[in-house]
């Protein structure tokens, strides 16, 4: 433990760190395995602070997840969220405060994190590709931003060229979630496909509410599937840019991930009665694949 950390952790008297540090893996333990089993491969250290960073982004998604939160409870979150570590009271809220005071984080992106989950909870489609990605990079991508000061860069990479792949993978991440969770978010009457690539399709909202399966949302879905896919081949290349001990566990997360896209396929679409996932026992074989591929990634060159 650094001494800044330790000066902020031995000034509580409510709550214990190391407690609130176990309330975060019990977050992640229970919500993504996937998440859990990447975040595994990085030091002691930064996994601690990784984990603390999902940990309160769990926590802010579930507040809008709720049928009965107002905005009035998301500004109180808020609120909450602002208050240094040595005022928490919420362990997850004092694990996040601690790291992001120890490693220094551009709280800019926080506030979008959390411009990005009153979306939600004030939801309406999106009319275009262009709206939901602006959503994807508010949820998504800057959960990789505000990872970066946690988990390094390379040497010589400055923050911004690294910046362009993080944006790219956490949309394609999130639009991954979305293909999974077709049907649970039309329960929640959400539909988070553009209506523009709805009608591109010849559907409507009407339609994926009522879970609709035909010919057209096979169509429709091949078509997410390939644009996250290509936006997976062009964040890649990004990870060459993290630090040699955070490219195993982003590598991991990535393509861990992007093979949800293979699962999806492979239960022919039919995302409202399954929902596609990775056996723990295929993460484990998946693993040296994937470690090879991370390890030989070549640096992308930073632009003049």
């Amino acid at each position: 433990m650094s001494s800044q950390l330790g000066a902020v952790v031995s000034s509580r008297t409510t709550i214990n760190f190391e407690a609130a540090l176990e309330a975060t893996e019990d977050v992640i333990r229970s919500h993504s395995k996937t998440f859990f089993f990447a975040t595994a491969l990085l030091p002691r250290a930064e996994r601690r602070a990784i984990r603390s960073l999902y940990a309160f982004c769990r926590a802010s998604d579930d507040l809008v997840d709720c049928a009965d939160t107002t905005l009035q409870d998301l500004d109180a979150w808020r609120a909450e969220v602002n208050l240094p570590a040595e005022r928490q009271s919420n362990p997850i809220l004092l694990s996040w405060a601690c790291m992001r005071e120890q490693y220094g984080i551009n709280r800019t992106y926080e506030k979008e994190l959390l411009d990005g989950i009153e979306m939600d909870l004030a939801f309406r489609m999106f009319d275009s590709w262009e709206e939901l990605q602006t959503y994807c990079y508010r949820v998504a991508s800057t959960v990789g931003l505000l990872s970066m000061p946690i988990i390094g860069l390379a040497k010589g990479v400055s923050f911004e060229h690294a910046a362009s792949y993080a944006i790219k993978l956490g949309i394609a991440l999130q639009l991954t979630n979305i293909l999974r969770d077709v049907g649970e978010d039309a329960e929640r009457g959400r539909v988070y496909f553009p209506r523009a690539d709805l009608e591109r399709f010849g559907l409507s909202e009407t339609d994926i509410l009522q879970q609709v399966y035909d010919q057209r949302f096979i169509d429709l879905m091949r078509f997410e599937i390939a644009r996250a896919r290509q936006l997976y081949r062009e964040a890649l290349p990004g990870i060459a840019l993290l630090s040699r001990h955070a490219r195993p566990a982003v590598g991991a997360a990535a393509l861990l991930y992007g093979a949800i896209l293979n699962e999806i396929e492979a239960i022919k679409y039919r995302v409202h009665a399954h929902r596609a996932h990775i056996s723990g026992s295929k993460k484990i074989r998946m693993v040296p694949v994937i470690l090879l591929r991370v390890l030989t990634l070549r640096k992308p060159k930073q632009p003049s």
